[in-house]
């Protein structure tokens, strides 16, 4: 195999040496062959004397010539052998030249199998009137979609030209100019960005589809089928008061637009934190903004992740342990209670539990900091950086003075690493620097076990529990009622809960042992459960059916499932289908006829969380 960075354990690119300053792009989208068609032109700059080539990341692209953009002139590369984790290297032997900076212009194709793009049929879309794209470029799929030095370790800033149908709105993440005619071709438009700021690969994003927007806020619209526009609209009209919560804790908002797109079911992820334009699952379409939360995390990513980033793989929990514990804040601001903020920070330790305990293993993943060497990111995603990272800066805060002093910290922090990419050590020193007269309380911290130490974390702070004492209460009367004293229930049992409430209180009975089928007919037909929109609850409820082992529950299962591609939800349903012996079979036979409808990291996760790999 060819030698990757020794900076990133994830790429095979070599900045110290010859790094890539700007990516322009002028690409066609073809729905036909599922391809992007065109060439990107790299300002590179030799970083050493004498270095003669520049190395990029690639993976399944069709290279038809790499030029000196200056003069047309030919320039010799040479493709590496395909690594199934990481792709090719790709080498190009630079011009000669007596400046330290080139411009290369590489013409190519993707495939295909791009694992950063999905190409949806029409049939697969809400309108089914247009086929649809849309990018998933986190962690190192860019490199599929673009010839790059595709590390979170360097950042540059990017415009694009994108040809396309007329019928098709391309967006990307960057600030978007009115599209124009094409030169040649009347049923083709060409659309134009420029995202100033620099950018590491992984957040370059693209989507085109029947979309249309509408305006929610003075820097804000959401985009999406037109289906689906009006309830998302009406989802997501809190976006503006989320933003100036964000900078009021950690400054200004730098990236000028801040729009959501719905995506398609097919999206893996809850939100994708693009530049200018989040993407989000329309599993947050609750129909009572319950879970417009995500969006204060996609926002959150603005300065913890795209201003401040992780410089390496191995070091996500920066990106995300930060990004989680900022979303809390604005959440518990929003609703004025950090009892609030703490209920949320305990219902995910539970998760967190169960991921590390049950779905990993105690194994090399649950690792603050893992080790990535001939790993693909993906392999290792979990929630483990996001709440095994928030529950030591939740620690940290307690440790060193409170919120008023820890939030001051946080926002130097922005201040100090902004555009710029870094690693826990670096984050480790700037904290002992901010406070120097804690040091005797920083040494306290064993940060050897919170940064590499499998399993849980070594110390699970106390959160304020008073909202989960209703929840704990209606679970301990069903999990100790005979089967003869069902009748104690009542469908108002519910409507003094939240929806987060009634999450826990079934995330709380997935705790307690089986519940006998009896119970759970009794539940859906006094609290309505089939019935529920909400997807956190929808998830919780199937999965105490399938340990309950309902059978009638099976068809809802697989519903939701083929109804949405959403990791968070599909994953564990599909596990908790493969471990129940009876219903096994079913599964696969499900999964396999809808393998083709799902995204490409998805489908292959499953794939393997079914022993089907």
């Amino acid at each position: 195999m060819a030698a990757l960075s020794p900076e990133d354990p994830c790429s095979y690119s070599r900045p110290d040496e010859c790094k890539v300053n700007s990516l322009d792009l002028n690409l066609e989208v073809d729905f036909d062959s599922k391809k992007l068609c065109g060439y990107v032109d790299l300002s590179v700059e030799r970083m050493k004397d004498g270095v003669q080539n520049l190395i990029l990341d690639t993976r399944d692209i069709d290279i038809q010539k790499i030029t000196d953009a200056d003069n047309c002139q030919e320039l010799k590369f040479s493709l590496g052998e395909k690594n199934t984790n990481f792709g090719s290297k790709l080498e190009v032997q630079l011009p000669l030249s007596s400046t330290k900076s080139s411009k290369v212009r590489v013409h190519y194709e993707t495939s295909p199998q791009s694992t950063a793009l999905q190409w949806l049929r029409p049939e697969q879309t809400a309108g089914k009137r247009h086929p649809y794209l849309f990018s998933q470029c986190q962690a190192i799929h860019a490199r599929s979609m673009v010839p790059c030095q595709d590390t979170p370790g360097i950042k540059v800033p990017y415009t694009a030209k994108v040809t396309a149908p007329r019928d098709i709105t391309v967006l990307m993440s960057a600030v978007r100019s009115e599209p124009e005619a094409h030169p040649t071709d009347s049923s083709k438009l060409v659309h134009q960005f420029n995202q100033k700021v620099p950018i590491p690969t992984y957040l370059i994003a693209i989507v085109g589809g029947d979309i249309e927007s509408r305006k929610i806020g003075p820097r804000s619209n959401v985009w999406t089928e037109k289906e689906m526009v009006e309830a998302a609209a009406f989802e997501f009209s809190e976006t503006e008061k989320m933003l100036q919560t964000a900078e009021a804790l950690m400054g200004p908002y730098i990236w000028g637009q801040y729009d959501l797109l719905v995506l398609p079911p097919s999206f893996p992820y809850g939100g994708m934190e693009n530049p200018c334009l989040t993407f989000v699952t329309p599993t947050l379409l609750a129909g009572d903004k319950s879970l417009a939360d995500v969006v204060a995390h996609e926002i959150s990513h603005s300065w913890t992740g795209n201003l401040v980033t992780n410089r390496n793989w191995e070091h996500f929990w920066l990106n995300e342990g930060h990004t989680v514990f900022v979303e809390r804040k604005i959440t518990g601001r929003l609703h004025k209670s950090q009892a609030l903020l703490e209920f949320m920070a305990a219902g995910r330790a539970k998760e967190l539990k169960e991921t590390i305990e049950v779905v990993l293993k105690n194994g090399p993943y649950t690792r603050l900091i893992p080790d990535l060497k001939g790993v693909d990111p993906d392999d290792a995603f979990s929630i483990v950086p996001y709440e095994k990272g928030f529950t030591l800066l939740f620690y940290l805060e307690t440790l060193l003075g409170g919120p008023e002093v820890f939030e001051k910290f946080l926002r130097a922090y922005i201040e100090k690493f902004k555009q710029q990419s870094i690693d826990s050590d670096q984050w480790k020193d700037f904290l002992y620097s901010y406070f120097p007269d804690k040091k005797d309380v920083l040494d306290t911290v064993e940060w050897d076990k919170w940064f590499f130490a499998q399993g849980m974390p070594p110390i699970i702070p106390k959160y304020d529990d008073s909202l989960a004492v209703p929840c704990k209460q209606l679970c301990q009367r069903w999990s100790s009622a005979g089967d003869n004293e069902l009748g104690q229930f009542d469908p108002n049992d519910l409507t003094s809960l939240t929806s987060v409430q009634v999450v826990e209180f079934l995330a709380l009975l997935l705790e307690e042992p089986q519940l006998p089928v009896i119970k759970v007919q009794k539940m859906n037909e006094l609290y309505k459960l089939n019935a529920v929109k909400n997807s956190e609850v929808r998830l919780r409820w199937l999965r105490l059916c399938i340990k309950a082992q309902w059978k009638d529950a099976i068809p809802h299962v697989l519903d939701f499932v083929n109804e949405q591609g959403r990791m968070k939800f599909v994953r564990p349903l599909y596990r908790d289908l493969y471990g129940w012996e009876e219903a096994r079979p079913t599964a696969i036979q499900n999964f396999q006829t809808h393998r083709g409808e799902m995204h490409n990291t998805t489908a292959t996760m499953v794939a393997k969380d079914l022993k089907l790999t």
